[in-house]
């Protein structure tokens, strides 16, 4: 989708079309007909120098999220022969609850970093967004934030 928009292949930090930050997400139909999240979101990366100097109201995890426009598309197969576009949503910012949350999720990260390191970040912190390895792991060094299926659903409108 991004290709088809235009934009070439990058990793920056600032939100991807200059005001607003295209994310895909896949959703999946179970066996009872129920339209699920597939998967995790990858919001950003970690830069743990960056995440210790700033606390929410100024990282980059607050200007994706607030940029953020989510477009959630059926699995079809590993293939990928085709897609359908089901759902287009943005975050919520006025939801106080989820904002809250979120601010805990990264401020609980913050606190990692500082106390025992960024090496210490691990995929079961956080209860809306984790700071987990980017990619498939085994080794991986590098770390991002991550919508957690129920906060994708959440973004989505969709049951988690």
């Amino acid at each position: 989708m991004e290709r088809h928009l235009g934009l070439p292949l990058n990793s920056a930090q600032s939100p991807n079309f200059g005001s607003w930050e295209l994310k895909i997400v896949p959703l999946k139909k179970l066996a009872n007909g129920k339209i699920v999240v597939k998967e995790t979101m990858a919001i950003t990366m970690i830069d743990p120098v960056n995440v210790l100097q700033k606390p929410f109201e100024e990282s980059h995890l607050l200007a994706k999220l607030q940029k953020a426009v989510v477009c959630a598309r059926m699995f079809e197969s590993q293939k990928e022969l085709c897609t359908l576009l089901i759902k287009v949503a943005t975050f919520d910012l006025g939801n106080a609850e989820i904002y809250n949350q979120v601010r805990a999720d990264y401020e609980g990260t913050r606190e990692i970093i500082r106390t025992k390191g960024f090496n210490a970040l691990s995929g079961s912190m956080g209860v809306l967004v984790q700071p987990r390895t980017k990619g498939p792991g085994h080794g991986s060094t590098s770390r991002a934030f991550y919508a957690r299926t129920r906060f994708v659903a959440k973004i989505l409108d969709l049951p988690s």
